[in-house]
């Protein structure tokens, strides 16, 4: 659920949300935001600061009062006290406008994992016969399965969110620090390493595709 008045920076989260498959709900009127998440019943709620009739705390702690829903700020305030009073209200993170639409998609992710299990076999993303199984973090060739460590499953899911586009190492490492994953080059070159030779052992060749200078990509 998106509470943002800013129409331009609205349409861009939601059309980048609804992207990596997520449902959006796009909130258009700013004086009963508390009944339309009651009756929405988002899974994670996206809350401006500076909103029309009360502010983004006060939504806030309206929500709170009913929920324990994330709820991740997006502000172009950038004083400490604003972050302070965010985390007081109940917020679960906050991020600071301009924001990088990645950083804030691996935000998204990581409030989701941390806070529902999902068990829906549905979840899964299928690419050249090799199907991602994102309920249970492992990988399916035929009759050949293999099971994904949480970095891993991470890398993987990134890339396959972006098949046939190039993912850069920068990328990858900021998406697994966002995920509270310590992260460094060589530790990611490690665990790329690791994931293609567990899709190679699968018996599917080149599934991960390096390109030099540039960072890897599915085609």
């Amino acid at each position: 659920m998106i509470v943002e008045d800013d129409e331009k920076i609205r349409q861009i989260v939601a059309d980048t949300l609804r992207k990596w498959q997520y449902e959006v709900i796009e909130v258009f009127s700013f004086e009963q935001i508390l009944d339309e998440f009651v009756t929405a019943q988002p899974h994670l709620v996206l809350m401006d600061v500076n909103l029309p009739m009360y502010d983004g705390f006060y939504w806030c702690q309206q929500i709170r009062s009913v929920s324990k829903v994330p709820i991740i700020f997006l502000s172009s305030r950038n004083q400490n006290m604003d972050v302070i009073m965010a985390i007081n209200m109940g917020a679960d993170d906050y991020v600071q406008k301009p924001f990088d639409l990645g950083v804030l998609v691996a935000k998204v992710s990581a409030l989701l994992r941390r806070n529902y299990t999902y068990q829906d076999e549905s979840l899964q993303i299928a690419h050249r016969q090799l199907v991602f199984h994102l309920s249970n973090s492992s990988i399916q060739y035929g009759e050949q399965t293999a099971e994904l460590t949480r970095n891993e499953f991470i890398i993987l899911q990134t890339m396959m969110r972006n098949i046939g586009k190039i993912v850069s190492r920068d990328d990858l490492m900021q998406v697994l620090w966002n995920d509270e994953q310590f992260m460094d080059d060589n530790t990611l070159t490690v665990n790329v390493n690791r994931l293609r030779r567990k899709v190679t052992l699968l018996g599917l060749k080149d599934f991960i595709v390096t390109r030099k200078g540039m960072g890897y990509i599915i085609e």
